[in-house]
């Protein structure tokens, strides 16, 4: 395969620390080195000043000047966010004309705003076709403001092809757009610790890792975790909490107070991808208590691991629950119907449900079909 001409992926997700806090950056992290194996790569991506880096044989790096906290914490009120704002959207824009210059082949926006927009204008006047791929914050929080939610629409209608994380999240962002948006799952590679199965029987070992923020519903994890009876502890052999954000204090203050009362539970912190897959390893179940999700990564890690989950019933985690046996489903989201969704995987057996969770990896694959059809969007 010709690899003279780079492949452009503009990105607002990418590893900086790789301590484990970029779980979005791990994802595209991968990405890149499997889009490297066909074609020569330049990332357009965050870091603390304009540079150009060597990431891999392949890859290489055109950061934009961004501050270390995520950019979607930036508030425009604040007046010392405000001037980051600014630096980062001019900053952005001028790598991204960099990295296409006058020999890229296409380019890939990942996500729809700001990226999706250096995008759009790094594209038209180099007549280089671009593709967008989309996640919830655009469509479901910047897609709610006016001004962006018409440069988001923009954004989408000029992409030769546009992807959604998620099937509402695609139906969602056609409505907003009026074009079809193809659903196209994030993902990483994710080997597994070892090749052990979940247990066949109690006492399970389970596992929340995200973020600890009201989003992902940890707080609501903690209520249903209060309201298990003896009988269901009895069932537990222990529960990791790991990931860190906002929620902090919270959590290690309830995490605690259970373990005053005699339970069994562990806080660790961000996990790298190895370590990640560890935690996999030594669990039995994913706890999945979100208030707001897509398709998170770790869905997708869990399935290629073999670990079924408990999932509170938000964006598409019903549907791919429905489609196959692969964990247990909260009758709605609050505290009080997750433990009972907890009390029904305790009573089952995680390793029936194996079979499942080898098939429903299938659609995850980074290299048998996410990559093949973002190389589709070159000329």
């Amino acid at each position: 395969m010709n690899r003279s001409r780079p492949f452009v992926v503009v990105t607002s997700s990418f590893p900086i620390r790789n301590d484990g806090s970029e779980a979005a950056g791990s994802f595209v992290a991968d990405l890149v080195a499997a889009l490297a194996e066909s074609v020569s790569v330049r990332v357009v991506a965050p870091g603390s000043e304009e540079r150009r880096d060597p990431w891999s044989p392949g890859v290489e790096v055109f950061r934009y000047a961004a501050p270390e906290q995520p950019l979607s914490t930036l508030k425009p009120w604040r007046p010392a966010d405000l001037g980051w704002i600014l630096r980062v959207l001019r900053s952005g824009a001028a790598m991204t004309r960099a990295a296409v210059a006058d020999d890229g082949d296409a380019i890939l926006a990942l996500w729809g705003l700001p990226c999706g927009e250096w995008a759009r204008r790094a594209a038209a006047p180099r007549n280089v076709p671009y593709s967008v791929w989309l996640l919830g914050s655009d469509v479901w929080s910047l897609g709610r403001v006016p001004v962006l939610r018409g440069m988001l629409s923009r954004v989408i209608r000029g992409a030769k092809r546009a992807y959604a994380d998620g099937y509402q999240l695609g139906e969602d962002a056609k409505q907003l757009s009026g074009r079809p948006i193809a659903f196209l799952p994030s993902t990483r590679e994710v080997a597994p610790a070892d090749t052990s199965a979940p247990r066949v029987a109690p006492p399970y070992r389970l596992l929340f890792l995200g973020r600890w923020h009201p989003n992902k519903g940890i707080d609501l994890l903690l209520d249903a975790l209060a309201l298990l009876t003896d009988a269901d502890w009895a069932r537990i052999e222990r529960i990791e909490i790991q990931g860190g954000g906002p929620l902090d204090a919270l959590v290690r203050e309830r995490a605690e107070r259970l373990r005053t009362a005699g339970r069994r539970v562990e806080v660790g912190g961000f996990l790298d991808k190895p370590a990640a897959a560890a935690a996999f390893a030594r669990s039995d179940w994913l706890l999945l208590p979100s208030r707001i999700e897509s398709i998170p990564v770790v869905f997708s890690d869990a399935m290629k691991l073999g670990r079924p989950i408990v999932s509170m019933p938000v964006g598409d985690l019903p549907r791919l629950l429905a489609e196959r046996d692969v964990g247990v489903l909260a009758a709605d989201v609050s505290a009080t119907a997750f433990a009972d969704a907890l009390h029904t995987a305790l009573a089952s057996s995680a390793a029936a449900r194996v079979e499942a969770l080898r098939a429903s990896a299938l659609p995850f694959s980074l290299r048998d079909s996410i990559v093949p059809e973002i190389l589709a969007g070159r000329p």
